[in-house]
C-alpha cells in the first residue's frame, strides 16, 4: 500500500501524462452490508485537498442524518459527511480519516475507513454505473485494464451525495427564477454532457429558466453519438451541424469518454468547425482551466451558479456571432 499525504496538498496530486487519463484515490468504507466484503471506492484526487487522520469532530445540533459534525481543519469548519453510514458500511478500523474536499464551490469532508491507494487509470476503463448503488455510484473503474479478472472501484457520484445531505432545490428554484432569456439560433439545440443525475436535473432546470431547448446525454461517448446523429441529419438537409446544434456544454468527469476527449474530439474535426465547447464542471482551480483551454474549449465555468452560466452561454454565442 502506498502512503498517500496526511495534511498539505501535494503538487503531485492530479497530474497525468495524457488527459485521457485521471489519478483516483482509493479508499474503504468498511464492511458492505449483504456482502460482507470491503468493497473499493475511488473519488478523482483533483478534488481532494488533504487527507486527515481522527479530527475532532464537533457534533452539531439537528444536523442532517448522515452529517457527522463539524471539524477543524487549520481553522476552517468544515462538515463531514459520514460516508460509511450513506453507504450502509460497517467500518472496521478504530480511526476516523477524512478526506477534505473542493469542488463545485464548496469545501467538505467526508469520513472513510481507510485509504488505500493512488492509481492512474483511463477514462476508458470507467463503466457507467446506469443507476446502480441507489444512485450514490456515477461510475466502475476496471482497475487493472481489460484483464478477465480487474478489480474494480466503485466511483461515488458526490454531487448526488452532497445533494441527499444538503438538499439544494429550493435554493437553486430560487437562482434559476428571473433568469435572463438567451435566444439561440432558430431550429438549434444546446448539447448537453453530464454523467451525475442530479447535475444534469439543475443545469435542465436553468435551462429551462433560460429558455433555450437541449438534449441531454449522459457522457462524453454518448455525447459524442448524439453529435454524429445531429451531423448526419444536417448533412442530409444540406446543412452544417450549426444549423443543429448552437453550443455544446460539457462535465470533465465522465466514464467511456471524458470531458477533455470530447472537447478535443470536436475541435479536430473539420465537420465542427466553429461549434463552441464550454467546460462546466465540479472541478476548480487554474490547471484544470488551463487543461480545458489546450484541448480547444471555448470557456470554462465552475458548477453551479445558474446566472453565471446564463452569461457564459450568452458571451460564447455571442462570439461566435449567433
Amino acid at each position: 500500500m502506498s502512503n498517500p499525504p496526511t495534511s498539505g496538498k501535494s503538487p503531485a496530486l492530479g497530474t497525468t501524462s495524457s488527459d485521457s487519463k485521471f489519478e483516483l484515490l482509493l479508499f474503504r468504507l468498511g464492511v458492505a452490508a449483504g456482502s460482507q466484503q470491503r468493497e473499493l471506492f475511488g473519488i478523482n484526487v483533483f478534488k481532494v485537498r488533504e487527507i486527515v487522520v481522527n479530527p475532532p469532530i464537533t457534533y452539531m445540533v439537528n444536523a442532517p442524518e448522515h452529517l457527522s459534525g463539524l471539524a477543524n481543519v487549520r481553522g476552517q469548519l468544515i462538515p463531514v459527511i459520514d460516508l460509511p453510514k450513506i453507504a450502509a458500511c460497517t467500518p472496521q478500523t478504530d480511526h476516523g480519516v477524512v478526506l477534505v474536499t473542493e469542488f463545485g464551490r464548496t469545501t467538505q469532508a467526508f469520513r472513510v475507513d481507510e485509504v488505500v491507494e493512488i492509481v492512474q487509470v483511463e477514462w476508458r476503463q470507467v463503466v457507467a454505473a446506469d443507476g446502480a448503488g441507489s444512485g450514490l455510484v456515477s461510475g466502475v473503474v476496471r482497475l487493472d485494464g481489460d484483464k478477465p479478472e480487474s478489480r474494480l472501484a466503485q466511483v461515488l457520484d458526490v454531487e448526488q451525495i452532497l445533494s441527499s445531505v444538503f438538499p439544494r432545490a429550493a435554493g437553486h428554484a430560487e437562482q434559476t427564477a428571473g433568469l435572463p432569456k438567451v435566444q439561440l439560433p432558430a431550429g438549434t439545440v444546446i448539447l448537453v454532457a453530464d454523467d451525475s443525475a442530479v447535475a444534469r436535473m439543475l443545469i435542465e432546470e436553468s435551462l429551462r429558466a433560460m429558455g433555450v431547448p437541449f438534449v441531454d446525454a449522459k457522457n462524453g461517448k454518448e455525447a459524442w453519438e448524439r453529435l454524429e446523429s445531429f451531423q448526419a441529419s444536417a448533412a442530409r438537409e444540406g446543412k452544417t451541424i450549426r444549423d443543429k446544434v448552437a453550443l455544446v456544454l460539457t462535465d470533465l468527469e465522465m466514464p467511456e469518454m471524458d470531458g477533455f476527449t470530447l472537447t478535443r474530439n470536436i475541435k479536430g474535426d473539420s465537420r465542427y468547425a466553429g461549434l463552441p465547447v464550454i467546460v462546466h464542471s465540479s472541478l476548480t482551480g487554474s490547471a484544470t482551466q488551463g487543461h480545458a483551454s489546450s484541448v480547444g474549449a471555448d470557456a470554462y465555468i465552475a458548477k453551479f451558479e445558474p446566472r453565471e452560466l446564463a452569461e457564459c452561454i450568452r458571451q460564447t454565442l455571442s462570439a461566435r456571432g449567433l
